[in-house]
């Protein structure tokens, strides 16, 4: 995702104006706070879509390899850790490129930090995790938390992660992230366990 569109939508998520009616990014209709996305694949983009545009961009052929459906399932999988990946930190998460590369991401205030896995990294977890091969190039990711005695490994859609880089925006205070951005972190991660709410 291109930094501008990944900016747009923590903007959205983090403080959406009272007045600011979201509207689909394909057709212009206004769309309710519920809604799903679609990823430019040529621009890096995720994209709000309203009823008739998701329901378009169901049929695969309707994307033409020009857009693709973000998904709505979540899948909570067995233990893995960041260290296996050879990532420093307890908080971050995978998305597969559409040249079968891998990035991980590490949210932050500022926005997420990216670098490269390592390809024979990453094929080892895929044969112990084999949930991990089918994931989708740029709508779905691996988020994981192991950070302060958290337990979370997650495949979900690439809008959740990038829900999650809004909360730490909103609630970061100071160097350290302050007393709330934390608890705001777990009850992110609390939430991902309810059915979501429907979004036609």
């Amino acid at each position: 995702m291109s930094t501008g569109a990944l900016e747009r939508v923590v903007r959205r998520s983090a403080s959406p104006a009272i007045d600011d009616v979201e509207r689909c990014d394909m057709c212009g209709l206004a769309v309710p706070e519920q809604h799903r996305h679609v990823l430019d694949q040529q621009a890096g983009e995720l994209m709000c879509t309203c009823q008739a545009c998701t329901l378009l961009f169901q049929r695969d052929a309707a994307g033409r390899g020009h857009y693709q459906l973000v998904p709505e399932t979540r899948q909570r999988l067995a233990d893995l850790s960041p260290k296996e990946l050879g990532v420093p930190v307890g908080l971050v998460f995978f998305v597969v490129q559409c040249d079968g590369s891998v990035l991980a991401n590490y949210p932050s205030p500022m926005g997420p930090t990216r670098s490269e896995v390592d390809a024979g990294t990453w094929q080892a977890l895929q044969q112990r995790c084999p949930e991990l091969a089918g994931m989708a190039p740029g709508v779905q990711a691996l988020l994981l938390d192991t950070a302060r005695g958290a337990d979370e490994h997650w495949l979900v859609p690439i809008d959740d992660c990038y829900r999650l880089v809004a909360v730490i925006k909103r609630e970061w205070r100071g160097l350290s992230g302050g007393s709330t951005v934390w608890p705001a972190i777990r009850e992110f991660f609390d939430g991902l366990a309810e059915p979501r709410r429907s979004t036609y």
